[in-house]
């Protein structure tokens, strides 16, 4: 079965705000073998939510909409939904009797508005919330000679999440057709998004049943497999056969099978050399410790580093000679380097990682322009650089170039 989940509030059209409760459903829905087909957010007028409720009902089986079910005059999602299913709203009287007492528990005095709450769609079951006001409903129709299963939620992530758990979970496991989904995403480093799918589009096309979506981002490229089957067993055969031949195009690209992290690898690698890392970073400002460090347990092989922006700390923190970034500036190969031997040997760390360039948006000459980056990494044996111009703003290059950073770290390890 298919599912579409609506969000139903202006606020989560604004910058400050955002949906994090379809996530959460979407998790839930694929685990008992109902994919999310369709994910939208609507304000609060009565006649766009109409809409889409409409659309959801001609393409998927399962509606769910979170949101609107509050007292003002903007929460709509009853009403929109009635008119959508044409079907009539009736007050529910334990539900009205039960806002009284929650009004008198808190000795406050209900506002009629309230009463709204307890507007029930014919042929719905009232949803209990014991944490809030607004119960849930669960309608189980027919729409155009279609059997649909429409539902609505409270929107804060309090209530929501607890409700579809106690109250939707069950009763979708009693309807929803006995269903799989195996899924496993996969990811490689600094390979081009069209590059990829120029290797792999002949292997994962082959695969009719299974649903392979690529991201790329900043140098990271994730793909998804998805697969949906009777068993588990079947779905997961599949989807690991497909991530076999995908494994072995990629190559050295692949950094992960199973959606770790990058940071993750290169932890996972320093603890299997029994290795330490120490960084140096210039253009970055502290990136790449900021995401080795937001992985527990890093402090076994992460030693720490240092932010070296100005020439004085780069000599200060990490030695990198003063004639040295004389001679060839801030930017170059030369001091990336001696960033990376500096902080290894000040740190007394396995490997040593410098990164130095020129993020932008200003700063750039002819000779460096902006999104030039050096990268350096050291070990007692040898000390590599490796020149790259990134192209984006400045938060897009610093990205890049910690991704970068990383891989050649992996490399180093691997």
């Amino acid at each position: 079965m298919r599912s579409e989940i609506i969000a139903v509030g202006s606020e989560m059209l604004t910058p400050h705000r955002q949906d994090t409760n379809s996530l959460y459903l979407t998790q839930k829905l694929n685990e008992i073998g109902v994919s999310v087909a369709f994910k939208s957010i609507v304000g609060d007028r009565r006649r766009d939510l109409l809409n889409a409720i409409r659309i959801a009902l001609g393409r998927v089986d399962i509606v769910i909409l979170m949101g609107g079910l509050g007292p003002t005059e903007d929460d709509l999602t009853r009403e929109a939904a009635a008119e959508a299913l044409e079907l009539s709203l009736r007050r529910d009287a334990q539900q009205v009797a039960a806002l009284h007492a929650r009004a008198a528990s808190w000795r406050i005095s209900m506002p009629p508005n309230n009463l709204k709450q307890a507007d029930v769609l014919e042929g719905a079951t009232l949803l209990p919330n014991p944490n809030g006001s607004a119960p849930g409903q669960w309608l189980d129709t027919v729409f155009n000679g279609y059997r649909k299963l429409v539902l609505l939620l409270p929107g804060p992530p309090h209530e929501c999440r607890p409700l579809f758990d106690s109250e939707c979970l069950p009763r979708l496991e009693e309807v929803v057709p006995p269903r799989a989904i195996a899924t496993r995403t996969l990811k490689a480093a600094m390979i081009a998004e069209s590059q990829a799918d120029k290797i792999l589009a002949p292997i994962y096309t082959a695969y009719a049943d299974v649903e392979t979506t690529i991201l790329a981002h900043a140098g990271d490229l994730q793909l998804t497999l998805i697969c949906t089957k009777p068993a588990i067993e079947e779905a997961q055969a599949r989807v690991d056969e497909l991530a076999g031949r995908i494994e072995e195009a990629l190559e050295d690209w692949l950094y992960s099978s199973q959606g770790d992290s990058l940071e993750q690898i290169v932890l996972y690698y320093l603890g299997l050399r029994q290795a330490t890392l120490a960084v140096a970073e210039s253009c970055t400002g502290g990136m790449i410790a900021q995401r080795i460090t937001s992985v527990p347990g890093s402090s076994r092989s992460f030693l720490g580093g240092a932010i070296v922006y100005s020439d004085a700390l780069k000599s200060a923190f990490a030695g990198v000679p003063a004639d040295l970034l004389a001679q060839h500036g801030a930017v170059s190969a030369e001091v990336a380097k001696a960033l990376a031997h500096g902080i290894r040997l000040r740190t007394g760390a396995t490997i040593g990682l410098g990164v130095t360039g020129i993020a932008g948006p200003v700063g750039g000459t002819e000779a460096k322009p902006v999104g030039l980056v050096h990268i350096a990494v050291s070990d007692a044996q040898k000390t590599e650089s490796m020149e790259r111009t990134f192209r984006g703003d400045r938060r897009r290059i610093r990205e890049w170039a910690s991704q970068q950073a990383l891989d050649m770290v992996r490399h180093r390890l691997m």
